[in-house]
Parts: structure tokens; C-alpha cells; sequence
């Protein structure tokens, strides 16, 4: 995407370093509407405004199963909190061990009877292609829900995520008749095919920060193989995926294929993990917990799975680059989305010999953040998802304080009402301290000096995690040395948070195992299956 020049900061954060830059959709000039100017103007020392009411009504609260929408076995409910306010957007069925059974049972019966894994492939392309048709029509609806269950900004939603959304299941309906199987030879006069069957029954696990992102990341390419799928979104934001699996059979998606369920992750997620009849599991989420879905998993069936966990992500800046431009992506690479990615460029490093200047400029650009209700158009920050991740995050800015952080600005919620959180700095961060080595998934920006090359990729690597890194610099020796040497699954040079379709995710050490996105991911939805046969008088072999 080319460098567009912008008349705030706000748009030339989002257009240059766009998380969605790539031709499919980016926040561009073209794509995002006029920001209110007079917002822009506001600053992070300003109280919440008023929040502005959503023009939506709240009509998909129920479980998915079976292509119908249903009450919970127990009857139970639970809610669903608006972030700005701390107050109830609707009460959601809350799905437990029952359910998951009748969802499976479901998914089981689509799979082994139903026309979904034996429709040709270009067919099951057809209904992608119709599906991500309606995203387009019902973009706004799915923008707005997104926003008001998570609290990120409307502009966001609506002019980047789902616009990928859409695009990535038109990359996945590409897939679905190009998955091909290979003949080889053998030593002998035999026939051999090799088979790439969808694996079955598919258990899929996605987070609260990104929901109809990752719900498109497992659930494309699992449709794409020809797998059916029992989905458990994250309680804190359930609305979005149900709106998006209606849409689903709108499109023509056979009974039982896609199966959602809201609920806890103790009860509901416990329950995808270690059922008996669930072929694969994929989990997005927290490291701990992935530790546990992992347990799960062997302890039951021995199913296989894909974890996208946690990182720690280092961002690299270089004696030689452009102190303002590097400033600019920096702050994009943590402040993102609240600060809540799991990629979040929440270790920076910058090189002693600009390492003042630097502290100056990000200082500043933090005061001029834009924080407030998220449907305000030139708001960048919204609130953070729930309470506990808003006391999660004061918890970890006081940890900072007290280890011996320089506090450079922030520190402290935001206005008094809705999870708000100040654009937070520390300088003079310590490798041993605990905002260094733990994920804070917060607005905390964490920053310290480097002198070397040697010493930033030991300092680097010296992590659990190892998800994803920023290198920013000029001198094409440095950036191959720093993109090979870092032990992350992905390394974004001079820009960050580039995410297209065709681009493989996922991390090394505790950050996971397994891809999304892309041809790899394709490979989490299939076994493969060796067929030999016997030939009698060969012409050849």
C-alpha cells in the first residue's frame, strides 16, 4: 500500500500502517469516510462524551445449532456488556456441556450424512462466495455489533475487519477446488494415490479480541476442506458470530455444517476440548489456557490441535531510521485495538544513539491519542474489552511503578465511566521487569535502549513467546540479519500488523504451533490418506 499523506495523525496511522494493507481492503483515503475534524482536536486529558446510541437492534441471542437458533438445554442466560457504559447489551444463551453434545451430534450427522463433504468442491466455493457477498451487504450491521460487544472503534470495524472478513472468505472459496492430492511412484507394481480428505468434525475456540477476524480465519479454510464445525465464541463478546453464521445458511450452508455456541470457557470450551467425537481442535487465546485446551485434547481422543497464543512481540528501531516515521509505527504496533493484539509491539527497542529524541516524540504522540466512545468518528482508542482486562492492565501499569519504570505519560483510566484506559509510556524498562516479560494486552507501551545488533537479538529472543517482531531500518544488512535471527513466526519490516489473506500466522515456542491464514492453514483441515494398489503387467511404472 503506498504511503498516503493525511491531515491528522490519526489517518496516516491507520493508512500507512495499516493492519489490513494489501489490496483486498485496506484503511485508506478511498475506503475510510471524512474524519470529524473537530474530534481530532480533543485530547486524552478530555472526559468520555456522552455515548452515542447504536442504531441496531439486538435480535440473535440464542445458540446455533443445527441451523436453527435455540435456547440453551439449562435455559440459562448470561450478559453481554457494552464496554463504554458497564452496562447489559442483551442477555445470550449460555451454552454448556448438553449443548455441546447436541451441537456435535449435529456437526457429526452433517458430516457423515450430510451433502456438505460430498458437494464437489466448486459448489461448497459457490456458497463462500455468496456468503462473503452478504458480508458486504450487511457490513454495517456486523460493524456495529463488533463495536458495541468489544469496544473497538466503528471506523475500524467497518473499513478494515470487515471488509477482510469478506475478503478472506473469497481467498478460502478460491481454495476449495484446487486442494489436490498427488500420485507417486513406487518400487514395485503398485499404484500409489495420496488423498487429502477433510479431517471431520472440526472444534474451534476464538478469542474476544478480534471475533469475526478469527472467526474467518478457522472457520474459511475448515468449510474450504469440506469439514463441518462446532464453534464456541468468547463470552465476552458473542453477538457478531451469530449474525455471521445466520448469514452462513443464507448463502445455502446445509443444516448442521456450522454450529455456534456463546458460553464459558470452563464449561462450553471444556467441553469442545475433550469431546470424544470433535476430529481437530483449534484454539485462539492466552497461552495458559491453551496449555489446558492442549491437556485436554490428549487426554480425550488424542485430537489434534492448532494453538494461536500469546507474544511478547519486540520492535526494533535502528540507528539510521526516520526517528518520526518510526514513531508513528511503533505507537500503532502497541496502541492498536487497545493494545489488545496478541502481536502487539509491546517490547521496543530502540538504539542509544536516538533513544532521547525518541522518547520525546512518542511521548507527544501518545498525548495526542484520541480516546473516547468508539462510535465517534477520529476516536483511535475505544475501552477495553471487560473490567477484568481493564483491572488486569492498571494492575500490570502500578507493577510497572513500582518495579522502577519511568512513567513517561498516562498511568490511569480514562473519564469515569466505561473501561477507558489513558495511552500509557514507560521509558527505562529493564529486561527482568514483569511489564517486560508478561503479556500485558493492554495501552502500555514499554520502551528501553539497546548498543548493539548481538545484544538486541539476545535480548530479543529471550522471551517464552515468539510470535511476531518489527524491524524498522534503513540499511538492508541489518533488516536480513534481524529478520533471520529473531525466533518469531513473523517479521514485519518498517511496518506492522500487515495481515493479507495469503500470508501464513502463527508463532514459535509458547506462542503456538500450527498457521493461520493462507495455503498452511488448509493443511489443519485435512488427513492424508495413502492409497497402493496392485497392477498386474504394467506398461510402466
Amino acid at each position: 500500500m503506498a504511503m498516503l499523506r493525511a491531515a491528522t495523525r490519526l489517518s496516516r496511522a491507520f493508512r500507512t500502517n495499516s493492519i489490513f494493507e494489501s489490496h483486498a481492503s485496506p484503511l485508506s483515503l478511498s475506503s475510510v469516510k471524512r474524519l470529524d475534524l473537530r474530534c481530532l482536536l480533543s485530547t486524552a486529558a478530555e472526559a468520555v462524551a456522552e455515548p452515542i446510541k447504536p442504531d441496531i437492534s439486538i435480535s440473535l441471542t440464542k445458540l446455533l445449532i443445527d441451523g436453527k437458533f435455540v435456547d440453551a438445554a439449562s435455559g440459562k442466560t448470561f450478559p453481554t456488556i457494552d464496554p463504554r457504559t458497564e452496562e447489559i447489551i442483551a442477555h445470550v444463551a449460555e451454552g454448556d456441556v448438553e449443548d455441546v453434545n447436541r451441537a456435535v451430534k449435529a456437526a457429526r450427522r452433517a458430516f457423515d450424512k450430510g451433502p456438505w463433504p460430498k458437494m464437489t468442491p466448486y459448489e461448497r466455493s459457490k456458497i463462500l462466495l455468496r456468503f462473503a457477498d452478504l458480508i458486504d451487504k450487511h457490513s454495517d450491521e456486523l460493524a456495529t455489533l463488533e463495536s458495541l460487544d468489544s469496544g473497538k472503534t466503528y471506523q475500524q470495524s467497518r473499513y478494515a475487519e470487515i471488509p477482510t472478513m469478506a475478503r478472506l472468505f473469497r481467498y478460502y472459496a478460491g481454495w476449495a477446488d484446487k486442494i489436490h492430492g498427488l500420485t507417486v511412484p513406487a518400487d514395485g507394481p503398485h499404484s500409489v494415490q495420496i488423498l487429502h480428505e477433510p479431517i471431520g468434525v472440526a472444534g474451534q475456540i476464538i478469542p474476544w479480541n478480534f471475533p469475526l477476524l478469527m472467526f474467518s480465519w478457522k472457520v474459511g479454510p475448515a468449510l474450504a476442506c469440506g469439514n463441518t464445525i462446532v464453534l464456541k465464541t468468547a463470552e465476552q463478546t458473542p453477538l457478531s458470530a451469530l449474525l455471521a453464521g445466520k448469514l452462513l445458511y443464507e448463502a445455502g450452508l446445509p443444516e448442521g455444517v456450522l454450529n455456534i455456541i456463546s458460553g464459558y470457557g470452563h464449561t462450553a470450551g471444556a467441553a469442545i476440548s475433550s469431546h470424544m467425537d470433535i476430529d481437530k481442535l483449534a484454539f485462539t487465546g492466552s497461552t495458559e489456557v491453551g496449555k489446558i485446551v492442549s491437556q485436554a485434547a490428549a487426554a480425550s481422543n488424542l485430537k489434534p490441535v492448532t494453538l494461536e497464543l500469546g507474544g511478547k512481540s519486540p520492535f526494533i528501531i535502528a540507528e539510521d531510521a526516520n526517528i518520526d516515521h518510526a514513531v508513528e509505527v511503533a505507537h500503532f504496533a502497541l496502541f492498536f485495538n487497545q493494545g489488545q493484539c496478541c502481536c502487539a509491539g509491546s517490547r521496543t527497542f530502540v538504539h542509544e544513539s536516538i533513544y532521547d529524541e525518541f522518547l520525546e516524540k512518542a511521548k507527544a504522540r501518545a498525548l495526542k491519542r484520541v480516546v473516547g466512545d468508539p462510535f465517534q468518528n477520529g476516536v483511535e482508542q475505544g475501552p477495553q474489552v471487560s473490567d477484568e482486562q481493564f483491572d488486569k492492565v492498571l494492575g500490570y501499569i502500578k507493577i510497572g511503578q513500582e518495579e522502577g519504570a519511568r512513567l513517561l505519560t498516562g498511568g490511569d483510566r480514562f473519564g469515569q465511566k466505561g473501561y477507558y484506559i489513558k495511552p500509557t509510556i514507560f521509558a527505562d524498562v529493564q529486561d527482568g521487569m514483569r511489564i517486560s516479560r508478561e503479556e500485558i494486552f493492554g495501552p502500555v507501551q514499554a520502551i528501553t535502549k539497546y548498543k548493539t545488533l548481538s545484544e538486541v537479538i539476545q535480548r530479543a529472543n529471550d522471551t517464552t513467546y515468539g510470535l511476531a517482531a518489527g524491524v524498522f531500518s534503513k540499511n538492508i544488512d541489518t533488516v536480513n540479519t534481524l529478520s533471520r535471527a529473531l525466533r518469531v513466526g513473523t517479521v514485519w519490516v518498517n511496518c506492522y500488523d500487515v495481515f493479507d489473506a495469503a500470508i501464513p500466522f502463527g508463532g514459535y515456542k509458547m506462542s503456538g504451533h500450527g498457521r493461520e491464514k493462507g495455503i498452511y492453514s488448509l493443511n489443519n483441515y485435512l488427513q492424508v490418506k495413502a492409497v497402493v494398489t496392485s497392477i498386474k503387467d504394467p506398461a510402466w511404472l
